[in-house]
């Protein structure tokens, strides 16, 4: 039985692994979580701890603004610590789960003005389904407002270039630094092999980046070519029509003083 718990509105997501026992960090980075797990299976605490009762992913959602350590690590992961104060949903699959994001987001798109923007930010580690996640809710929603909206049967089964979506996903992972801007760093062997790590990436042009958005209500956003190695410049384009967007990446969530500018971006934070 899959098992969400929803986060209120300007809350924060991080999501992390079920694991076997933990050892404590002493380094902040990310806030106090208190709103939302998403899980296939059921975590227990005891005195701190996880008990592993599933190999699957759980998602734990912070509370807005409030600092918090990572206090477990496994595999060099970190992990968090559940509060119990969140609003329970159960389902059976992590489809319907996907299914009660989507329906939530609806309700948002219906509620802000047409050019208008709500963004929702999702973090985690590698691995931990962010895009998967991101993808499926983003598929649902621009199918229920198709349905919701008042397109003729012939129109609604007719769309297919996407001009009528009103989501659109924007993986964090477009702002990389580039190869050759590691290659100009201190030490280039270590930045290479530390590539993925914060000071790997650009904040600051996240960060510009959405508000640029906020600001005129479209964006272009670069994506990252794996093939190459590097970003791709403004290969995602966010619309006036697109309401809902969902950045998702692995320091949306830092306490770090480079990162802090994304907390008054945010409309929702999983």
């Amino acid at each position: 039985m899959a098992c969400l718990r929803l986060a209120h509105l300007r809350n924060a997501l991080v999501e992390v692994d079920t694991f076997e026992g933990g050892v404590p960090l002493s380094n902040p980075r990310l806030r106090q979580p208190s709103a939302l797990i998403l899980s296939v299976s059921n975590v227990q605490t005891t005195h701190g701890n996880y008990k592993k009762k599933s190999v699957t992913t759980t998602c734990l959602v912070g509370r807005n603004g409030t600092r918090h350590p990572w206090k477990f690590q496994c595999s060099s992961k970190p992990y968090l610590e559940p509060q119990q104060d969140v609003e329970v949903l159960q389902a059976r699959t992590m489809e319907e789960i996907y299914d009660i994001l989507a329906k939530r987001l609806l309700l948002s798109a219906m509620s802000i003005a047409d050019s208008s923007k709500y963004v929702v930010g999702m973090a985690g580690p590698p691995g931990a389904g962010k895009s998967t996640v991101a993808k499926a809710v983003v598929e649902r929603l621009n199918a229920l407002w198709i349905q919701s909206s008042s397109f003729t049967d012939l129109e609604r089964n007719n769309v297919k270039d996407h001009s009528k979506d009103i989501a659109i996903a924007l993986p964090m992972d477009g702002f990389h630094l580039y190869r050759k801007q590691l290659d100009m760093m201190k030490d280039p062997v270590e930045a290479h092999a530390r590539r993925g790590a914060p000071w790997t990436f650009d904040p600051d042009g996240l960060i510009k980046c959405l508000q640029l958005l906020r600001a005129q209500g479209w964006v272009q956003a670069p994506s990252f070519d794996h093939g190459v190695g590097d970003p791709k410049e403004n290969d995602i384009i966010v619309t006036y029509s697109h309401r809902i967007v969902l950045v998702e990446g692995n320091y949306l969530l830092l306490a770090d003083e480079k990162w802090r500018a994304l907390e008054n971006i945010f409309d929702e934070r999983w």
